[in-house]
């Protein structure tokens, strides 16, 4: 009876080790999972763009941040992340034959200003001041929401910036410049300050590699559009404006990132190969020695993009729902509803073919003052046949 007593005990403690040991397997499993799905350690991103030029002659500057704007926009960054900085005077300048648009392809097909733009910091609101108080976070007290970087320790932020400069500045609207030493202490205090998990930092300007030489603070990846010496070029001249569109470099990123979808896999590695010098001509350069993760490893998403990532929890939280309020709210819903017209989603772009077509013939309209000269011309013809004594009969 003891024999018979002890077996059930042995077997009950033997399927008792078999499910403690399948549960830990299935946690360390759960932990792994866990653990590559937060690979990058980031919970939200933001992307602060800057166009430090103005003035008409500039027009690529704008169109290089717009379209980068563009580009986050499309790849999930919402407005509310994104902080703009423009000179905004492209658009409705007096010498742009197409009001209210910005173009950075000459076929002019895809115009990034659209209608959905929102300018944060515009015209003489973009200085080096106010930029340095975005990313410190040492903006004045009434600074709206908008216009303020909200990151945390577990932000990943792109940081994009174009204009003209040279070794170890960038200039201002020309009136005043950033040196290499005043951004890298910036972004020193905003890993004092936590404000920042990964950091991308891309410029396309002239020597842009000098503006991250200076850097000293950890999880930071930075590219440029050309090395120490060495000019950043334009692209895409259109003769009908007498401006060129868009730099070379930047041209080429954003070709690439036109092929990018949220759920891509494409990482850094593949965007330090995008612009080789027999395309840009300049050298682009890129850093990676103040980052901890290896650029194979770093999704194009990372940064460019917005994947809403889930925190686990142990707590328990009430889902049960109080039937009489949402009997109350669905009838409102469907009240509302029955008044509202049906929604759409606008058609979108396509892109990748947009960039690839040959320039769209423009209408030709007759030069200044030709209808003039060609009044003129009859009146003369006239005089030369008849005669002023012939006029007589005319009046």
């Amino acid at each position: 009876m003891a024999a018979n007593s002890f077996r059930p005990r042995v077997l009950t403690a033997l399927a008792g080790l078999l499910a403690l040991s399948f549960g830990s397997l299935a946690d360390s499993r759960i932990e792994d999972q866990a653990e590559q799905f937060f690979r990058s350690g980031h919970t939200n991103n933001w992307a602060v763009l800057v166009c430090t030029s103005r003035f008409w002659f500039n027009y690529r500057h704008v169109a290089n941040t717009l379209s980068v704007y563009r580009s986050v926009k499309r790849l999930g960054i919402p407005d509310s992340h994104i902080v703009l900085m423009l000179a905004d005077d492209m658009a409705c300048n007096a010498r742009n034959p197409k009001p209210a648009t910005v173009f950075s392809h000459k076929n002019m097909e895809l115009n990034v200003y659209g209608d959905d733009v929102e300018v944060d910091y515009r015209s003489y609101e973009v200085t080096v001041e106010n930029f340095l108080r975005v990313l410190t976070g040492r903006v004045p007290p009434g600074t709206p929401r908008s216009k303020r970087l909200l990151s945390d320790d577990r932000s990943n932020i792109l940081i994009y910036m174009t204009g003209h400069g040279g070794n170890g500045f960038l200039k201002f609207q020309d009136s005043e410049e950033i040196t290499n030493i005043e951004l890298a202490d910036a972004f020193e205090q905003m890993w004092q300050k936590r404000r920042y998990n990964e950091l991308l930092f891309i410029i396309d300007t002239c020597q842009g590699a000098s503006m991250y030489e200076r850097f000293y603070s950890p999880n930071i990846m930075a590219l440029a559009s050309s090395q120490v010496g060495e000019d950043s070029l334009s692209h895409q001249p259109d003769p009908a404006i007498g401006v060129h569109l868009m730099d070379r470099y930047t041209f080429y990123v954003l070709e690439f990132l036109e092929e990018i979808n949220p759920a891509s896999q494409t990482n850094m590695n593949d965007l330090f190969q995008v612009c080789p010098k027999s395309l840009c001509v300049s050298t682009p350069g890129h850093r990676t020695d103040l980052f901890q993760r290896d650029p194979k490893n770093v999704l194009i998403t990372d940064f460019f993009g917005s994947v809403r990532k889930v925190e686990i929890t142990t707590e328990t939280i009430s889902l049960q729902p109080d039937l009489g309020i949402m009997e109350s709210s669905n009838k409102e819903d469907q009240i509302d509803e029955e008044r509202m017209e049906p929604l759409k989603y606008a058609e979108q772009l396509p892109v990748a073919q947009i960039i690839h077509q040959k320039p769209k013939l423009k209408d030709w309209h007759p030069p200044g003052g030709f209808i003039l000269g060609l009044w003129a011309l009859i009146i003369m013809v006239f005089f030369k046949t008849y005669g002023i004594k012939h006029m007589k009969f005319i009046f």
